[in-house]
Parts: structure tokens; sequence; C-alpha cells
């Protein structure tokens, strides 16, 4: 029985372990690896074709959006999923392709001019459409054997709608062990969905850790507040921005504005039209209309008996094309929008930004997770400004942290699950999903309860009948983004930008000049060159 941990160690994304029992290989998730946690999505450090069962704990891309490279690559076993995560992937995995192809066309167009070899997409539309026919989908609780001796059950992680923690039952060489892959713990008192569920006794587990060094600020009232950022943005004429992920988040805020109007919250506008610019938010939204039960909390199942839609009102605006969403920006009247990607690395929500983050009058409201190297991240730090589709922005609206929307389980919530699980303790905790520092603190916060745990290392593995590490892992240096960043060194690098164009002036100003004179400007410029490169 071996444990490799192939992403998400001492990283937030691309989410990957692989269990081997028994001469069979096991992968729990195959995420996309986003921002700074980015080395290679395009390549695997194993065979794919090896692989036998994909375990799926929920559908966020980065837990799943590797899954149609890992079939084009080779993989030809069985996907296991709760039903409505199974749904979920359908239209997930859909638009991640889409994202692919459209890359890969505007870096063709570019490389063209340039001379470069044209590139391919990571996967594309029909890759992402031959998921579903590996799929094997399953409800809460249900357990699995998924072969002689390796048994599985789904357990509701609170996280998002169809969201699991997976137990394993495994059993090899008349040796038993259980090990839980914690997915993405849930935060409780949601709106919509259930508080995570606990899981009882392991011999190991696989814990995420993306808050493990914070508690989330205490919300009296999220309806509330959100409405009070709304109606000071409104009273100044200005719009609400709020990156959002796509599926779940968006539905939340959905679930959010219906309230509000309904309780006429907005004083300055109670008539407001909220725009969901994201036709993957569309797709997902009418999934969370359909049959769930089994997922919702009571508090929403109230709302569906009385006869309400969770996610409809008066007002709301679903966008679909992109002549739709550009027309959003043209629009003088105050409104929300809504918009993917949630860590703004992505997607129609650059264009809004770059429309209303220099306006003063303006709002944008963080209300998820921002990983390290993302936009969203460096607007939460800070930044005084930021550059969007080759332009220098102002950072001039006002900047929300809404922590209290956050789907993942604070420090405190995150020691609580885990308090569930130790009876007796487990033999160790392998800490995950987290940035670098985080795994650490979380993991020494662990050890100092009495727990056996530690943050394992990309590619590390770890034999699970003898409690014995085999391979300690490698660090993977962080990805450098090029936004801006705060203080001095965006105000350097923006000095530099603008000598470099005053010097591209001079040069052109210089055609038709003596040749002594081009040929002096040219050593200088390639002395000052060299200098550079070598420092």
């Amino acid at each position: 029985m071996k444990l490799t941990f192939f992403g998400a160690a001492k990283a937030v994304t691309g989410s990957c372990h692989c269990v081997e029992v028994r001469g069979k290989k096991i992968l729990i998730d195959c995420g996309l690896q986003q921002g700074r946690d980015e080395r290679d999505n395009a390549v695997f450090d194993f065979s794919p074709n090896y692989i036998d069962y994909v375990i799926v704990t929920h559908a966020h891309i980065d837990h799943s959006g590797r899954i149609p490279l890992l079939i084009k690559e080779g993989f030809q076993g069985q996907i296991f999923t709760t039903r409505l995560t199974g749904q979920l992937l359908s239209v997930m995995l859909q638009d991640s392709a889409h994202i692919q192809e459209q890359d890969a066309q505007w870096k063709n167009q570019k490389g063209k001019r340039a001379g470069r070899p044209p590139v391919e997409p990571l996967y594309t539309v029909a890759d992402a459409a031959q998921v579903a026919e590996h799929l094997v989908t399953a409800e809460y609780g249900q357990i699995i054997e998924l072969f002689e001796g390796v048994k599985i059950r789904f357990v509701d992680a609170g996280h998002l709608l169809g969201s699991a923690s997976v137990e394993m039952w495994m059993e090899e060489g008349g040796v038993e062990k259980k090990i839980v892959f914690s997915g993405d713990i849930g935060n409780v008192n949601q709106p919509i969905i259930r508080d995570p569920s606990w899981v009882h006794g392991a011999d190991y587990v696989v814990m995420e850790s993306t808050y493990g060094d914070r508690n989330h600020a205490p919300v009296a009232s999220y309806t509330a507040e959100l409405a009070k950022i709304i109606d000071d943005t409104f009273s100044k004429g200005g719009n609400v921005i709020i990156p959002s992920f796509a599926v779940g988040r968006t539905q939340e805020l959905l679930y959010f504005m219906r309230e509000m109007k309904k309780e006429g919250l907005v004083k300055s506008n109670p008539d407001f039209t909220v725009c969901v610019d994201s036709p993957l938010a569309n797709e997902a939204t009418k999934i969370f209309s359909g049959d769930l039960r089994g997922y919702l909390d009571e508090e929403a199942l109230e709302v569906v008996k009385e006869g309400e839609r969770l996610f409809t009102f008066p007002g709301l605006m679903m966008t679909e094309s992109s002549e739709e969403s550009k027309l959003l920006n043209l629009d003088k009247s105050s409104k929300v929008i809504i918009s993917a990607s949630g860590m703004c690395d992505a997607g129609r929500i650059r264009h809004h930004l770059k429309h209303n983050l220099w306006r003063e009058e303006c709002a944008i409201v963080f209300v998820g997770y921002q990983g390290e190297g993302t936009l969203g991240r460096h607007l939460l730090e800070g930044a005084k400004q930021v550059r969007l589709f080759g332009e220098e922005i102002a950072v001039n609206a006002s900047i929300y942290n809404f922590q209290g929307l956050s789907s993942h389980a604070d420090r405190d919530h995150l020691l609580q699950w885990i308090d569930q699980v130790k009876d007796p303790a487990p033999q160790q905790i392998f800490v995950v999903h987290g940035d670098a520092q985080v795994t650490e603190i979380f993991a020494n916060t662990l050890r100092e309860k009495g727990l056996p745990a530690h943050a394992p290392l990309y590619e590390e593995v770890f034999d699970l009948a003898r409690n014995v590490m085999l391979a300690a892992g490698v660090e993977i240096a962080p990805k450098k983004t090029s936004f801006a960043s705060t203080g001095r060194p965006s105000t350097a690098y923006h000095e530099l930008e603008l000598a470099a164009m005053d010097l591209l002036s001079i040069i052109r100003a210089s055609k038709g000049g003596a040749n002594k004179d081009l040929k002096k400007m040219a050593a200088q410029l390639r002395a000052v060159t060299e200098k550079w490169k070598d420092a």
C-alpha cells in the first residue's frame, strides 16, 4: 500500500493523490494547477494509462480540471463521484476545454506573427465530452467496492453541492488500513448546503488546510452586510463588481440577492439589476435548480416547500454572448455584476475590472479565497495599479474582502473536523491543499495537539502498510507572475516601461541618422543589456 502526492503539496491547487494497492492505482482528484502553483499542466508525472480508477471529491477545476487530459493521454478506467458532482463536471469541464481552445487560438495568432510553432490546447471540448463515458455516480453514504479488498464511501464535505470527503478501506496481504481524503472541508452555516458531516476513525488522513492559519471574521448577517456595500456604492453612482466562482459561490450570491430584494435592504435602489455574466454560471444554476434531494440544508428546503425559487428574482439578468457582456460596461446605470473567474486570473471578470477598477465610486467585492500569484490576491494586498490587456489600470475603487462567504472551513472548524476523526488518533495526517507556509503552520498546530502530522512535498511516497516514508518529495519553486505588486516595485516597473517607450521613440527618431552615431548608440545599448543579463 503506497500513497504518492502529485499535486496540492504545499500548494492550494492541482489536487492529485495516488493510492497503490493490490496492483491497482487509484487517483483521488486530478486538478488543474493555477496561479503560482502552476508548473506544467500538460505533463503528468505518472503514466495515465496505468491509472485504474479516479475518485473525484468535487467539481471545482483545481480538483477535476485535468481529467479530460488524463483520458486523452490513455486513461481507460472508471471515474467515481457523487450524483450532483457528476452533473456539474459535465458543464465545468466543457467550459474549461473551451477556455483551453481559446487560449491556444490566441497564442497561435500571436505566435504566427513571431514565427513560433503552433501550440495545441491542453484538451478540447471533444476530449471533455468523453469524461461522461467513464463516470459512475453514487449517493452519500453508499459503500462502493472498487475491486476485491478496496471499498469507498462518500461523506458530505459541505463545501459545494455534491462535494465529498472520501473514506477508503483497504486490505492487502492480511494488512487492513483506512485512509480518509478530506477533499475541501466546508464552512459552517452556509446558505443552501449542509454543514460538513463528520468522519469517524482512520489510520491515515489527507487533509486540506486552506485557512489552517486563521479564522474567518464573524459576520452578523451575510445578507445585511453585503446589502450595505451595495447600497453605499449605488448611492455614489457606482457598480458593484463581484469576481465569483461560477459553480457554488455564484448561486449562494443569487440566494442572498433574492433575500435582499424580498426584505428591501437596498434602500437607494430596491429594484437594482443583478447581472450574472458567465455562461458556465448560468448552466450551473440550472443544475442547482434541479433535483437536490439529499443535498440541501433545512432552510433552503423550506424555501422550496413554500414554492419559491432559490436563485431567481425580478431584476436578474443572465448574459450569454460576449456582445451582451460588453454592453454591460456601456450601460451607465448602477448594477451588480457577478462574473468569473473567482480569482480574476481569466474570463470576463477581467474586462469588468478594466472598466471599473479606476472609478472611485465603484466597489470590488471578493467573496472567496484568492490564491498566491493571482490578480485577486494582488488587489487584496493593496496594489495601486494593475496591468490588464496590456494597459495600466489605476486601482481607485473600494476593495472589500467579504470573508464571511468563504466556502472553506477556517482553522477552528478544521480542528473540530479532525477531532471527530481521532478516536483513536490516526497514524499520520498529511496536510495538503494550502499555501506552503500555511501547510507547515497547520501541521505544527496538529502536532501541538498530540497528533502526528506533516506537510508532504510534491512526489513524496509513503508506505501505508508500515507507516514509513519511502521517498522524500521535491520542493517546487513558486511561479513568478506578471501582475503589478504593491508599493515601490510597481512604480519602479512602470517607470522602467515609460523609459523603454522613450528609448524606442529616440531610436525611431534616429532613423536616417549618421551611421557612426547609430553604431555608438547600439553599442551603448548592448553594454547596458549585457550588464542586466548578468545581474
